[in-house]
């Protein structure tokens, strides 16, 4: 029969076709197509010659084509057939699809929407024939369809809704994405597609996600890119979220929506993430859609756009050129909003209780590093140029002359320096991680380390230095590149050698090859003709001193760096380690022995740095003892009789007609004596071995030069008590000014002489054990230092304030001082007493101490070390601070500061003030500098024990309500005393440290609560008339309230008490007196409180501006999500609520505000812009209505209503008559700038007018702003009212006519009267000018101006 109907075919006999078809039955045809498909055989050319015996003109060919299409579709469904004669019948199929009429259209469509339901598709090669039937259907004009007629477009439409309507089986999610790509559809019907694919994602295995999601993608051509992104973002983004609940090991999750594999999800997340970056490289527009995505979501919920997988899909978009600079600009503002947004939120209670969390992006971007392992190559390109941005962008910057911010690493406080920070987290742990990148990072970080000169790097070093810490031996392989950057180490400053040499020096211990080079980069920057240089190579030196240790020597617990437990192996093995260590220090020493005869500075590194050498490499004690003795000798007078007992004349040289110091003498005293101070107590404690008989020559050679050195030391006190300032040639009648010769060699040499005086004066209270000689000789030396001083001071003085003369830095060390305070005040042993009150009985003495206590604290408070010996060694430095700490508190609590002041007479600052000063900067220190040892800190300065509490069961806020408590007592004593009494700088510092200890209370805790409330009541209570105490107190209040709730209710009240103390604009109303709090009065009223009432009205200001861009982030995110409208609106209500509250009661303060009259000046100019600012976040909060109007996702609460009939009635009126109040003070102002000069010369006259007018025209400034911002607000609130239908603008009155244009006849008699009479009256010319310039009078104050002006 086949070939019969082949035959028939061949021949182009149709008749004889069609009646042989006819006679066959439909599954005759069938079992001959199945026949032929299964053999493979001539299939195509069966299928059509059934066609062409088939007419569409007939009914029987209709019903049998349909019969032969059905039957293909099934065979082809199978997946019996070989792929390629399914191809064929399918292409068969498309190609006769168009002989077919609407109706066996419909109903084919029809089958294939029913075989998708009914899950029955299975390998989807049938699909290939359902897009052709769906593009004829749409072209036909009409169909029958349910009774009625429809176009084909609209059926195809029906179509594809039923179809999307209904469930789909997951196996065809792919086949039918990808069928749709050939289906002509609307934007309507490809949203409706996108929609039920992105719905089906969670019911797919993991694998099958990135083949879909290329489907997607190819499909995104047609349009709806925006929907595609989000669908994907959101659903990887709650994948995640469900990782992360699981790891955190929240038990609640059912088992049924237990998570997928991490390593796959990453996987294929990594997978997705490169489809979409292949479909961007061809299609920009998609790029383009996902940069306008993520900026608009920027505004809303930040958390769902930047969350990890959507990090390192913008990181991967940014490989391309085109996006690259977009992406990283995105991702820095982004990350710096997002930190801003922390700080504020962390800073206002308000806040923290209206929105409850703040999402975290560093923590995303952190994540996204550790995602990165699971084969994100295509990630970590970028991520490290992130990294490098951050560090770039927002890394300290230079300050004046080139200085450096110190920066403390442990507590990045700034948003910009928050950034910096990750970015070094985005470097180090991408550097932990990828090892094909690990040499590009580091080759990096040193290129940035040596470019850059001018700018500060102390960022780049530190991630240097942790780089090397978590992996020195990986940083091995890599060793070339450093040696490399030695090279430079010659061009480098001074700063940048240290650091560099200090963050590598873990390095120097396991790599021969990198000493080496160092050594001799070294030795050549040695010869170097740069005085720089030098300093760097002494630096060096010093460092490899003291890190190679010599056998033998001590082991001193805080002097190597912490070495990882593989730099140790390598130690291990390097036998010849100790001994080779001794010959190379010993080598570096003759070395360094070369810079004793260079500048002073090269000499000053040198002796600053060889008591750390000392400490820390024991066995050169000899070595370097000797070498401090030979240097001393050159300057030490010989000659027991000789006064001065010092060539100090040789110290000073003269070089091209400048004079400089040549050998800084004092510290190599000050060494020298640190020195054999320390190598005394060595040998005492018996560390040094020298049991062998080869060792007691080397033991006499020791004991020789000890005594040799302590002899001179001896001698040289004695005599330098002896010495007189002629014996100096400094007495009186020398000449000390800085502009000739003589003089600056007098200042070079007072300095000095004053410098070895506090060497020797530190070297005998050490070597005294409390003998009272060596006290009275300390006693001697300090009032030669005093005397010497005090000359300098008035020499230098003349014509500067008393207080100017700063204190010159201090050769005393921290230990000493801390050592020295603690004898002074703190020392009850009975034998030590009659030694003591030798000390005690000089007040300037005691004075002294503290004063130089005070510096040292200063010094470790900016720097973070201080100046001297043991100075940078930060554990000492503590030890030190807890002392100096617990001497100073028990000074200050036991001597009452009024004792003291009855019976002083000398000038500066007392022992108390001091104290006081000392303790605010130490508390300071510790809280910026030493955060996790606090609790350490409290148990230390404990007076009662002896500073060895448990410091484990140390409660920090408890400690710190008993030190406030003890300074809140204190400061009472000052307010309870007479007011001349009450001594200003003493209270001001009380205040200050109670805010510094305020800090370390949980806002949330009652002892918190306490403290707000006694400081609510001091400032209702005292009535003192102290700006600056005022100022203080005030501003500890505030920052205090803010952290418990917002201080609206406070501003309100200040409000009304500066209203009534400064009177109201409108002389003629008496105001009733109110008195809220009695710290506002006449002379701090107007500027102290106003100020700081205004810069704390406009934090809530900017709160409320953040809270409303906040709500319209969300308002333009939830018009998407429509169907979550409802719920969004509860969480948007009691936000808006908050906000109106807000502006409410602070519409009340400002209309308090305005009513007073203020002194011109600052505080007008302050209060016309915060009104401004006022109406312009009035004005953002009706369009933040207007918005949700537009988009039909909001509606006007009752309150806000309120608000604006509030705005109407207490504002706007009370604003233009501030402003003419403004105007009128001002013209005054002009007027008397004027009469002050009248009988004065013309140009005088003239000068005072010009002057006076300047100032009005810089302080009338914001008055045009502050209108042009009520009229936005009106025109707003008139665009709400049409939008809302509720009348809003019924609450304002008309505006004051301002017309701005220039009455001519005015300007012209003006101008004649000027003329006509050179003087005039100062009013009337104001109010000329008041009329020309602009009318600003309102109705009904008209009558009030006029009995202002009788």
């Amino acid at each position: 029969m086949d070939q019969k109907i082949l035959g028939l075919a061949t021949a182009e006999d149709l008749e004889g076709l069609q009646q042989c078809l006819q006679r066959m039955k439909e599954q005759e045809v069938g079992a001959l197509i199945t026949r032929h498909a299964l053999k493979g055989k001539e299939i195509g050319m069966l299928v059509r010659a059934i066609f062409k015996g088939s007419p569409c003109s007939q009914n029987e060919g209709i019903c049998l084509r349909l019969f032969v299409y059905k039957h293909c579709m099934q065979l082809v469904e199978s997946g019996d057939l070989q792929s390629d004669i399914a191809t064929d019948m399918i292409g068969l199929l498309m190609l006769e699809a168009h002989q077919l009429p609407g109706g066996t259209l419909a109903e084919l469509a029809s089958l294939y929407v029913d075989a998708i339901k009914g899950g029955s598709i299975i390998n989807g090669k049938s699909l290939d024939l359902f897009p052709t039937l769906l593009t004829v259907l749409a072209s036909q004009e009409s169909l029958n369809y349910g009774g009625g007629q429809l176009s084909g477009e609209e059926y195809k439409k029906q179509l594809i809704n039923t179809l999307c309507s209904s469930r789909w089986d997951s196996k065809c999610v792919i086949h039918l994405t990808s069928m749709f790509r050939d289906v002509p559809v609307s934007t309507e019907e490809l949203q409706f597609v996108m929609v039920k694919v992105l719905r089906m994602f969670p019911k797919l295995d993991l694998q099958e996600l990135p083949p879909l999601v290329y489907q997607l993608l190819l499909l995104s051509a047609k349009g709806c890119k925006k929907t595609l992104l989000e669908g994907i973002i959101a659903f990887f983004h709650q994948q995640d979220q469900l990782q992360n609940e699981e790891q955190t090991g929240t038990e609640s999750m059912e088992l049924e929506a237990a998570t997928v594999p991490q390593d796959q999800l990453r996987h294929m997340e990594g997978t997705v993430i490169l489809h979409i970056v292949f479909a961007i490289k061809l299609d920009h527009d998609l790029g383009r859609e996902l940069i306008k995505y993520l900026k608009a979501g920027q505004q809303g919920d930040t958390s769902r756009v930047l969350c990890s997988f959507n990090i390192a899909l913008m990181l991967s978009v940014a490989r391309i050129h085109r996006f690259e600079d977009q992406v990283f600009d995105f991702l820095k503002t982004a990350i710096i909003k997002s930190f801003k947004d922390g700080q504020f939120h962390q800073n206002s209670k308000f806040l923290q209780d209206l929105i409850p969390g703040q999402f975290k992006v560093s923590e995303m971007i952190l994540e996204t590093v550790t995602n990165s392992v699971f084969g994100w190559d295509h990630v970590t390109q970028a991520l490290v140029q992130l990294g490098f941005i951050f560090m770039d962008s927002f890394g300290p910057k230079a300050g004046p002359f080139g200085k450096v911010a110190e920066t403390n690493p442990t507590a990045a406080k700034t948003p910009a320096q928050q950034t910096c920070r990750l970015g070094a987290k985005i470097l180090l742990e991408t550097f932990k991680v990828h090892e094909p990148i690990r040499s590009e990072i580091l080759e990096q970080v040193l290129n940035r380390v040596v470019t850059k000169t001018t700018s500060p790097i102390n960022h780049y070093i530190d991630l240097l230095s942790d780089i090397v810490t978590s992996a020195p031996l990986i940083l091995l392989d890599s060793s070339s590149k450093v040696i490399e950057a030695f090279d430079h180490l010659s061009y480098l400053p001074l700063s940048t050698v240290q650091g560099l040499l200090k963050a590598v020096q873990p390095l120097l211990k396991v790599s021969m090859s990198m000493k080496d080079s160092l050594i001799l980069v070294l030795r050549k920057a040695m010869f170097s003709s740069h005085l720089d240089s030098r300093k760097s190579a002494v630096t060096g030196f010093l460092l490899l001193l003291k890190n190679f240790k010599v056998l033998g020597s001590l082991a001193s617990s805080q002097c190597t760096q912490s070495l990882t437990a593989s730099q140790v192996q390598v130690d291990v093995h390097m036998r010849y380690n100790a001994s080779a260590n001794e010959s190379l220090c010993l080598e570096i020493l003759g070395s360094l022995r070369r810079c004793l005869s260079q500048q002073a500075d090269v000499r000053l590194m040198l002796y600053e740095g060889l008591f750390d050498v000392l400490r820390r490499n024991s066995q050169l004690a000899n070595t370097i003892l000797q070498t401090l003795l030979s240097q001393l000798k050159r300057y030490y007078e010989l000659e027991e009789d000789l006064l001065p007992p010092l060539k100090l004349e040789s110290c000073i040289t003269t070089q091209g007609g400048q004079i400089y110091l040549q050998e800084p003498l004092a510290h190599l005293l000050c060494c020298i004596q640190n020195c054999l101070a320390w190598y005394k107590q060595s040998l005492l404690h018996g560390h040094r071995g020298g049991g062998d008989d080869d060792d007691d020559d080397d033991d006499d050679d020791e004991g020789s030069f000890q005594h040799d050195l302590e002899e001179q030391l001896d001698s040289i006190t004695r005599r330098m008590v002896k010495s007189e300032l002629e014996d100096f040639e400094l007495d009186k009648s020398a000449d000390f000014s800085l502009t000739s010769n003589v003089g600056i060699k007098n200042n070079i040499y007072a300095v000095l002489v004053m410098e070895v005086y506090e060497a020797l004066m530190e070297y005998n209270f050490i070597t005294s054990n409390y003998s009272m000689n060596r006290f009275e000789d300390v006693i001697s030396l300090f009032n030669r230092f005093h005397k010497l001083s005090e000359l300098l001071k008035e020499k230098s003085g003349k014509g500067k304030s008393p207080t100017s003369s700063k204190m010159a830095r201090s050769l005393l060390t921290f230990s000493f001082v801390s050592c020295l305070l603690t004898a002074l005040f703190r020392d009850n042993t009975q034998s030590h007493e009659e030694s003591l009150s030798v000390l005690r009985s000089s007040n300037e003495f005691m004075r002294y101490a503290a004063s130089v206590a005070l510096q040292k604290i200063q010094q470790l408070e900016e720097t973070g070390q201080a100046h001297g010996a043991d100075g940078q060694n930060a554990e000492k430095t503590f030890k030190y601070l807890c002392d100096i700490t617990r001497v100073l508190l028990w000074r200050y609590t036991s001597i009452p500061s009024a004792v003291e002041e009855s019976g002083k007479k000398e000038k500066g600052r007392t022992i108390s003030l001091l104290c006081l000063e000392g303790l605010l900067r130490i508390f300071n220190t510790v809280q910026h500098r030493y955060q996790n040892k606090i609790q350490q800190f409290f148990s230390a300065i404990d007076v009662v024990s002896d500073g060895e509490g448990e410091q484990e069961n140390i409660n920090i806020a408890e400690k710190a309500t008993f030190h406030i408590r003890q300074f809140q007592r204190s400061l009472m004593t000052q307010l309870s005393g007479d007011e001349e009494d009450f001594n200003s700088k003493e209270a001001q510092l009380l205040v200050s440290i109670l805010s510094t200890l305020s800090r370390l209370l949980e806002p949330a805790s009652e002892q918190f609560a306490q403290m707000l409330t006694w400081t609510i009541k001091i400032c209702k209570e005292s009535n003192l008339e102290d700006v600056p105490f005022c100022k203080g107190l005030m501003s500890m209040m505030f920052s205090l309230h803010v952290l418990h709730k917002s201080p609206v209710s406070l501003l309100q009240e200040l409000s009304q008490d500066v209203h009534s103390r400064l009177g109201d604009i409108d002389q003629d109303i008496e105001i009733e007196e109110q008195s809220h709090f009695a710290i506002v009065n006449s002379k701090t009223a107007a500027p102290t409180v106003v100020q700081l009432v205004l810069s704390q009205a406009e934090k809530v200001l900017e709160e409320v501006d953040w809270l409303i861009t906040k709500l319209k982030g969300q308002l333009s995110s939830d018009k998407e999500l429509t169907d979550e409208n409802s719920q969004a609106l509860t969480v948007r209500e009691p936000v808006e609520k908050a906000i109106v509250l807000q502006l409410g009661t602070l519409l009340t303060a400002f209309h308090e505000l305005i009513q007073t009259s203020i002194p011109s000046g600052s505080c007008v100019d302050i209060l016309l812009k915060e009104l401004a600012k006022v109406y312009n976040i009035l004005t953002s909060l009706v369009k933040y209505y207007i918005q949700g109007y537009t988009g039909h996702v909001a509606h006007l609460p009752a309150r806000f209503e309120k608000l604006v009939k509030l705005s109407g009635s207490h504002l706007t009126p009370q604003c233009y008559a501030f402003i003419t109040y403004v105007q009128n003070i001002q013209s005054e102002t002009v007027s008397f700038g004027g009469g002050a000069e009248k009988k004065k010369d013309k140009k005088k006259e003239m000068a005072a007018i010009t002057a006076a007018t300047a100032r009005v025209l810089r302080e009338t400034k914001p008055i045009p702003n502050l209108i042009f911002a009520i009229e936005q607000y009106e025109k707003f609130l008139i665009h709400l009212t049409k939008k809302s239908k509720v009348n809003l603008m019924q609450y304002m009155k008309l505006s004051t006519s301002r017309d701005f244009r220039i009455n001519a006849a005015t300007l012209d008699a003006a101008l004649q009267e000027q003329e006509a009479a050179e003087i005039q009256d100062g009013e009337n010319e104001g109010d000329d000018q008041s009329n020309i310039a602009v009318d600003e009078n309102q109705e009904n104050r008209e009558p009030k101006k006029k009995k202002r002006k009788r």
